[in-house]
């Protein structure tokens, strides 16, 4: 298997292994018609094509809660941390209290997104404010609702029982690892609170390669050349579908679970995994084929919210994609 090194070479302008030029120029026209402002595809380990500026480090968006995903895999796998321990056990709460229903809820359910907390979280969008459910509503474990006190409270528990902060997980457990290109730490990490909670939000910014780096370990079942990040178990796990989650997706550990949702490259039960951020962040991993796919929009840009990529525009993308890849 081919993983890159220290830089990923950029693609030639023929692609290898059989990909269409021609269709992939198709692809081309679409982002920029769209307003992307980068892409790339990775197949076997190589980079195939590129669109745009790959090398930026943008916002992430919501991507940052499949990167965490990741990172509680490896922790978990060492038996640090424990996803059936509750809030009470971890003595965790927010500000005004969590009721002692609340508090039964799991590391696990929280990392499913059915936690039954529902109360203020930092980072959210307005519509996500607009849509979040009455406080005490649904016990832990009844209803799924995507919801970003449970991701950002995921950050709380991660530091406590690891003794690292996400960012410095990051850092040690898949940026260096994994040969990050463009990732400049401290730097392109920040923590975003807000006053209705003490639990901020973990904003990271990558670079399009860069998070390929991390899709291409998924991919390969958690490997790395000859070093296990991430175990095989912890990806099945994480990545099983939970709860119907809208859209033709189901829900894991923080990953969408796509059954309907990409009709076009759709085989298998289970084949696809995706990673979504607000704005434009997209990333679809193929692990049968070995296939990854990055799609970012420039969200450091003041008139970017008025020209965002949607979930159905990259959904015709990818299937434009698809159509440039070689036979199986």
């Amino acid at each position: 298997q081919v993983y890159p090194g220290a830089t990923w070479n950029m693609p030639t302008a023929a692609p290898a292994g059989g990909w269409s030029q021609e269709k992939l120029k198709l692809a081309d026209a679409y982002a920029s018609a769209a307003k992307s402002d980068a892409y790339l595809v990775v197949h076997q380990g190589r980079l195939v094509h590129a669109y745009g500026d790959i090398s930026k480090p943008m916002n992430l968006a919501s991507i940052r809660k499949s990167v965490l995903s990741v990172l509680y895999g490896i922790y978990v796998d060492r038996g640090t941390i424990d996803l059936n321990q509750t809030l009470a056990e971890l003595d965790i709460t927010d500000k005004g209290g969590l009721s002692d229903v609340e508090r039964s809820a799991t590391v696990r359910q929280l990392m499913q997104a059915r936690s039954g907390v529902y109360h203020d979280a930092a980072y959210e969008t307005p519509n996500a404010k607009k849509l979040r459910p009455d406080r005490g509503s649904r016990a832990p474990g009844q209803r799924w609702y995507y919801n970003n006190w449970d991701f950002n409270a995921l950050g709380t528990i991660f530091q406590r029982r690891t003794g690292k902060n996400v960012f410095e997980a990051l850092n040690s457990e898949l940026a260096i690892p994994l040969q990050f290109q463009d990732f400049r730490y401290p730097k392109d990490t920040e923590l975003e609170y807000e006053r209705s909670s003490d639990h901020p939000a973990y904003v990271m910014h990558l670079s399009a390669r860069d998070l390929a780096r991390i899709g291409l370990l998924v991919s390969r079942d958690g490997q790395w050349n000859d070093r296990q990040i991430v175990s095989p178990a912890w990806l099945r796990e994480s990545t099983t579908s939970y709860s119907a989650a809208g859209g033709g997706n189901g829900y894991g550990y923080m990953w969408w679970i796509p059954h309907l949702a990409f009709p076009s490259w759709r085989l298998s039960v289970n084949q696809l995994v995706f990673a979504d951020g607000f704005g434009g962040q997209f990333m679809l991993i193929d692990r049968v084929r070995d296939i990854v796919v990055v799609h970012r929009v420039d969200n450091s840009r003041l008139w970017y919210k008025r020209n965002t990529v949607d979930a159905g525009q990259f959904a015709e993308l990818a299937a434009l994609i698809i159509s440039a890849a070689p036979a199986r």
